[in-house]
């Protein structure tokens, strides 16, 4: 970052010169590129643009128009100011037509009114100069370095837009090419604001090229994507296209293309909040906000948590399309789905389960209560989840917690330790027995005769034992256990402990 006019003027040898701005005060914030002393009247032609050019002024033209061309020339090639040591040509102040031709110029002219080394000038900004590229080199290395990291631990879109906010201190948006919002930061600031009427905000951005600032909103603005085929644009608001902030975009927006190219799932943001639904790692409301971002408001809206196992999301994103009905959706694993649907009734659910196991007749989808708030979706989905936990095999049409009966219960009761210690306390000493003698297995043996609804004779027939052989082991079972085999509530608890351990053992 290169200083300006104005923190030039600052120094201490320029301070020491006693300056006096004169004319162009409106451009003391142009960068000094550089700054260089000349006597000779034509010095325009040897600069390239952002130098501040000191002088004494025995060179100069004697004639107005000369002065005013000097000036013009200055202006035109990009010079960033002019600063005029006053006591050799000029005593006590400078030609008018030099402060008026600089004042219509905007170009900004300095009076030097005490005599100091222009050496001195020219080594304070020059290591002003250098310090600032040294700093923008080790900001591009740590930019460089953060992304890659993130790059190398397969970072989400939010973590990185949160990262590249961070060291911009600013604002970042990810959008889609339709100007949906996929991941924000507001750096500290109004979330609401931020993204309020989003698409229509960010339709009126329009930088120049693939990187490119517009300066009159006030956002950097650079595309995503790889292999020729953009998905998005990665938007900073700062004050400027500075080399640190272009440098910055543009690393994050190759984090998260190549982000993509390792993980295409395509549903990201809907995954994101659903997770965060789920796990409950965001605040109801930053859900809620996202979720409108997305063009998908939850608010006053009858909602539904979703989870179909196992699916495709693409298939999944294929049905809701074909029913019109607005849905954050993502996968959740591996093997499973997940779907927040707005304005959900019976109906819906009823079209939307057609229109999944028309693709895949062996899905399950297992659906929760419907709300009618954000802050109850969490629930709703949690619910989904473990009816389709529950579910030991596939059923048509939506499966909801009152179909799944017994085991459904006990599979989703499955990691409470107290039905842990019910299931070894009615059992445990069967399972010993068993693990002593593997070729017996008279846990089958129980499982068969409760199943059979305690018919011995059924039960030895199911088991291909002759009845003596049959009614010795349910004798043996009952020794171990210490329970009487012919008591209707001890059999109940039995099947009971034997339906939870098989929702242990899934």
């Amino acid at each position: 970052m290169f200083p300006t006019v104005r923190e030039v003027l600052a120094l201490e040898p320029v301070r020491n010169g006693a300056p006096r701005i004169v004319a162009g005060e409106r451009g003391l914030d142009q960068a000094v590129r550089w700054v260089h002393s000349s006597e000779v009247p034509d010095i325009a032609t040897l600069l390239r643009g952002g130098e501040l050019v000191l002088t004494t002024g025995i060179g100069l033209p004697a004639d107005e128009a000369g002065l005013r061309r000097y000036i013009t020339d200055l202006a035109e090639v990009g010079a960033c100011g002019l600063a005029v040591e006053l006591g050799r040509r000029y005593a006590q102040r400078l030609p008018a037509v030099m402060v008026r031709t600089a004042d219509e110029l905007g170009l900004p002219l300095v009076e030097l009114h005490r005599g100091t080394p222009f050496v001195a000038i020219t080594e304070a900004v020059h290591s002003m100069i250098i310090d600032a590229q040294l700093a923008e080199l080790r900001a591009a290395e740590e930019i460089h370095q953060r992304f890659t990291d993130l790059s190398v631990e397969g970072a989400g879109p939010a973590e990185v837009v949160a990262q590249a906010a961070a060291l911009a201190g600013a604002p970042v948006v990810l959008e889609n090419l339709s100007r949906q919002v996929l991941a924000y930061d507001a750096a500290g600031g109004s979330a609401e604001l931020l993204l309020a009427s989003w698409e229509a905000h960010s339709r009126a951005i329009r930088p120049g090229g693939r990187t490119g600032f517009d300066p009159g909103a006030g956002w950097l603005v650079t595309a995503v994507g790889a292999r020729g085929q953009d998905w998005g644009r990665l938007l900073m608001r700062v004050g400027s296209a500075q080399a640190r902030y272009v440098i910055l975009i543009e690393r994050a927006a190759s984090a998260l293309a190549l982000g993509r190219l390792i993980d295409p799932d395509p549903e990201g943001p809907g995954r994101t909040l659903l997770q965060a639904l789920l796990n409950r790692s965001m605040p109801v409301e930053e859900v809620a906000l996202r979720a409108r971002a997305l063009g998908i408001p939850l608010e006053r809206r009858a909602l539904v948590g979703v989870v179909i196992r196992p699916a495709h999301f693409a298939a999944v994103e294929r049905a809701l399309s074909e029913i019109s009905v607005k849905s954050l959706a993502g996968t959740l694993d591996a093997n499973s789905t997940g779907v927040l649907i707005t304005q959900a009734t019976e109906d819906v659910l009823r079209a939307f389960a057609g229109k999944v196991h028309k693709t895949n007749p062996e899905a399950i989808v297992a659906a929760g209560e419907i709300v009618d708030s954000p802050r109850e979706a969490g629930r709703s989905l949690a619910e989904a989840a473990q009816v389709a936990d529950a579910v030991r095999h596939p059923a048509g049409g939506v499966v909801r917690l009152a179909d799944v009966g017994l085991a459904g219960l006990l599979h989703m009761l499955r990691d409470e330790p107290r039905l842990q210690t019910f299931v070894e306390r009615e059992l445990g000493p069967l399972l010993a027995y068993d693990a002593r003698n593997p070729r017996e297995q008279l846990l089958e043996v129980l499982r068969v005769y409760l199943e059979c609804g305690r018919n011995k004779s059924a039960a030895a027939e199911h088991s291909h034992l002759s009845r003596p052989a049959f009614y010795e082991r349910l004798a043996r079972i009952g020794k171990i256990l210490g329970a009487d085999l012919d008591s209707v509530p001890a059999c109940l608890s039995l099947h009971v402990a034997l339906l939870a351990l098989d929702a242990l053992r899934s």
